[in-house]
């Protein structure tokens, strides 16, 4: 080890390295100023039922780490707010099935920074009780 750094002393200045680490920071953040898409899971909670749903999203580089980095809570959305239909198919009674871009438009209305370009397949949950 001491070889090795003895070696980097000799032929690496230290100027160089560091101006070698802040052009990487100074480019690592002018790359996150472009717009990208990326594949986003979001937790929902439907009138108390947790779903994970996968998005495709897209937005500016800071926002989408932001994002990703920092927000671990779930997105809570009310039924009544969402467009969905009742299972009656053998083996899912009981079931509420929402729509995809119903479920898209209430998730884009608390991401607004990010814009949601889609929802995958939503799993069909239990239907909520009624609270009193």
């Amino acid at each position: 080890m001491n070889t090795i750094m003895r070696w980097v002393r000799h032929y690496v200045s230290p100027i160089f390295l560091a101006f070698l680490v802040a052009a990487f920071f100074l480019w690592y953040i002018a790359k996150l100023s472009y717009t990208y898409s990326t594949r986003q899971d979001v937790v929902v909670e439907v009138d108390g039922v947790p779903i994970e749903v996968t998005c495709v999203v897209e937005g500016v580089g800071t926002n989408l780490f932001r994002y990703r980095a920092y927000m671990n809570k779930k997105l809570k959305v009310e039924l009544k707010d969402l467009v969905y239909e009742v299972c009656h198919d053998e083996g899912h009674e009981g079931k509420i099935r929402i729509e995809p871009k119903s479920l898209q438009s209430a998730i884009a209305v608390h991401l607004s920074d990010i814009k949601v370009l889609s929802v995958d397949a939503v799993p069909e949950i239990d239907i909520p009780e009624k609270k009193e």
